[in-house]
């Protein structure tokens, strides 16, 4: 039964994407009419996503991973229930394509690990398990399911759940990991063809003089990726001054500030900004784009702002992103190697110093581009960024925000225990 829950995953994530697509492709529109109309669009769009998610999805804010990495810790399933719902999966989708259209710094690949391991979850409790170890492990497998098929990287996908949400692999649940991911992934090839994400990059780093840009990626990605992770950790604790009194008391007042700095953003970088910054990353790797140093730390920030929204949607495409802009800006410096092999490695390095998994990092590099070819040196660029990153930011983002997150989660509970009054509308 399990299989028809990886197929779903696999046509939900395909939905997903064409969905993501038309909305990007419809803010491109508008901002091609008139870009000055993203001062009202974004903080309106901003405060819709902000009251429906709070009104009719609560539960689906964020980016989907920290909570699913939250669930594999949880044996109090009926918390676990509450957390991986289709409800909060369908507001996942709705809300991160309205936050396309707005322009909000989002992806739809962290909500996709969500919604595949609630459509497990899902599964799970119709199957009538009940044991923890097999629960978890189709929770798992859901979330590795959902991340490969949005990247359509099925051995990222094995990685990820490796790296990533379990930190380990348990024997009884390897195979049915995999054997998810790869029905999920043979639906989405078989609805979308075997495409790759950004294309084929055919380029590669001979050992010599051109591993200078393995060193000069490795530092940069890792300080780069380190200092965003810990500025996240941070603003996950609370917003800094007087915003997080501002934010708790309107929260739709603040959602229009963050929407109209979004479109202030996007207006200085001419939309570049705005969105998961696929198109700009592709552009980028394939030399018809070039963008200055200013999209890199424009784009930075606008994710912060996103982030700091608090509205549904991932950060891995737009990571990848920076990270492409990161490298396409070196490459410039670097004469003795490719601009597109730097390009690469630049987008290894960042993603490894935000995520901090070096094989994750490795793995979906490699097979969004399709490019075996610099393997080795995207390895030593993400395990070199590793190790930068982890003296900026000892501990992991994900695993930080999930710690977070589920301490958030039962403090509530046990408030509700405590405070048997009825609640007079949503949290």
């Amino acid at each position: 039964m399990y299989c028809s829950g990886a197929v779903l995953i696999g046509i939900i994530s395909v939905i997903f994407a064409h969905l993501g697509d038309a909305a990007a492709g419809l803010r491109y529109r508008i901002v091609a009419l008139n870009a000055w109309s993203m001062l009202l669009i974004a903080p309106l769009g901003m405060i819709t996503i902000t009251w429906l998610t709070r009104l009719l999805f609560n539960g689906a804010q964020g980016s989907g991973i920290p909570q699913t990495i939250a669930t594999l810790h949880m044996h109090n399933f009926m918390l676990v229930d509450k957390i991986l719902t289709l409800r909060i999966a369908l507001g996942k989708v709705l809300m991160t394509c309205l936050g396309l259209i707005c322009g909000a710094s989002i992806g739809r690949e962290g909500p996709s690990v969500q919604i595949g391991a609630s459509i497990m979850h899902a599964f799970s409790r119709a199957m009538r398990q009940h044991n923890d170890v097999t629960r978890h492990g189709m929770i798992l497998a859901g979330g590795a399911a959902g991340m490969a098929a949005a990247f359509n990287t099925p051995l990222a996908g094995v990685v990820f759940a490796i790296e990533e949400l379990a930190h380990s692999f348990e024997q009884k649940s390897s195979g049915r990991t995999l054997t998810v991911i790869i029905f999920s992934g043979i639906t989405a090839i078989a609805l979308l063809g075997n495409y790759t994400y950004f294309g084929r990059a055919n380029t590669s780093i001979p050992v010599g003089v051109a591993w200078l840009a393995v060193l000069v990626c490795g530092v940069s990605g890792g300080l780069a990726g380190g200092l965003f992770a810990r500025c996240v950790i941070r603003l996950s604790k609370g917003l800094p001054g007087s915003l997080r009194p501002f934010a708790a008391r309107f929260p739709l007042g603040f959602a229009a500030l963050c929407g109209l700095l979004l479109a202030l953003i996007g207006l200085v970088s001419d939309g570049a900004t705005y969105g998961t910054g696929y198109l700009q990353a592709r552009g980028i790797i394939d030399g018809t784009l070039h963008y200055p140093a200013s999209f890199f730390f424009l784009k930075y920030l606008s994710i912060l702002i996103t982030f700091c929204s608090g509205i549904p949607g991932g950060m891995f495409a737009p990571s990848l992103a920076i990270g492409a802009g990161m490298g396409g800006w070196i490459g410039q410096f670097l004469p003795h190697t490719s601009p597109g092999a730097v390009v690469l490695l630049g987008m290894a390095a960042y993603f490894c110093g935000v995520a901090q998994s070096p094989l994750t990092a490795t793995i979906i590099v490699m097979e969004i581009c399709d490019n075996q070819q610099v393997t080795l040196a995207l390895l030593a660029t993400a395990f070199l960024a590793f190790g930068v990153s982890r003296m900026i930011c000892p501990h992991p983002l994900y695993s930080v925000l999930a710690t977070g997150f589920m301490e958030k989660t039962e403090q509530k509970e046990i408030q509700k225990k405590t405070d048997p009054s009825p609640e007079t509308g949503p949290s």
